[in-house]
């Protein structure tokens, strides 16, 4: 591969042949992805969530907006366990669910990608998003050692299965390129296919959009509608009210760790709750 070779050019040229993640394996079919209810966390005296729910039907577009310092990135923390929450029901896909150990929650089927980038970045591409996959893999620490048949089938796989999600998000051509070198949008997508490679039931996007140009943005929302008709579930913290309330097909909004509207774009648009938590009492 030539040195004098351009990432983002390459990333323009990216194959068009799509592939269809619902061919992965998914639970079968339910009403709901996620339901949970009375959701609280507090941290010394700040009460961070207090009696949070909110129920995601599968293949949704779910928006979780608030305020900076609503509770988003804290509730986000605790469906994906990275933080124990002090109370509260969790059911997946109508079983009952505890999100106590960050791997345990991607094998249960929940992926989540982060506000800040956090891949490999000596990492190529393709060994980012492999590294997702490996959730799924069966051949163990001796399979490994010693090379065997079914380890080097599964390796195979697995890095097939890289490939045809990196041609799913658009940087197929960047397979081969460090992450570390590659543009701020096709980061946000690598990370998006490594999420992907865990074959998630409820994919959790921490502010996709922060930071992003205009041009970007449009190709995340493409990405994102298109999850969706590949019924997939998406849960979207996100800043940019204008791409949420364009994309999501419901919203819930907190504020100060509470919930204060939940509905559809155009009722949570009319809610005064939600007018007075962003613009101030009265500015409706």
């Amino acid at each position: 591969m030539s040195s004098s070779s351009n990432p983002a050019s390459l990333a323009n040229t990216s194959s068009s042949a799509p592939i269809n993640l619902s061919s992965a394996p998914v639970t079968p079919p339910a009403d709901w992805v996620l339901n949970v209810s009375g959701i609280s966390k507090r941290f010394g005296g700040l009460q961070a969530l207090s009696e949070v729910g909110m129920q995601i039907e599968r293949g949704q577009v779910y928006g979780l907006i608030g305020p900076n310092g609503a509770g988003k990135t804290t509730f986000f923390n605790v469906i994906t366990g990275l933080y124990t929450p002090d109370s509260g029901q969790f059911e997946l896909a109508g079983q009952p669910y505890q999100p106590t150990e960050v791997h345990r929650v991607a094998q249960a089927g929940i992926a989540r990608t982060f506000q800040n980038i956090r891949l490999f970045a000596e990492m190529t591409a393709l060994e980012n998003v492999m590294v997702g996959r490996h959730v799924r893999t069966h051949s163990g620490l001796l399979g490994a050692i010693f090379r065997t048949r079914a380890f080097v089938a599964e390796e195979a796989a697995i890095e097939q299965r890289a490939r045809e999600l990196l041609d799913y998000v658009g940087i197929g051509p960047l397979a081969d390129y460090k992450s570390r070198t590659l543009s701020y949008g096709d980061q946000r997508r690598l990370e998006i296919a490594r999420a992907l490679a865990t074959d998630p039931q409820l994919i959790a996007l921490d502010e996709p959009a922060a930071g992003m140009n205009a041009t970007e943005k449009v190709q995340l929302r493409e990405l994102i509608d298109k999850i969706r008709r590949d019924q997939r579930t998406v849960l979207l913290i996100e800043h940019d009210v204008k791409l949420v309330m364009g994309l999501c097909d419901r919203v819930t909004v907190l504020d100060y760790g509470k919930v204060i509207a939940q509905g559809t774009p155009a009722e949570v648009q009319r809610n005064a709750q939600v007018i007075d938590a962003y613009l101030g009492t009265g500015a409706h």
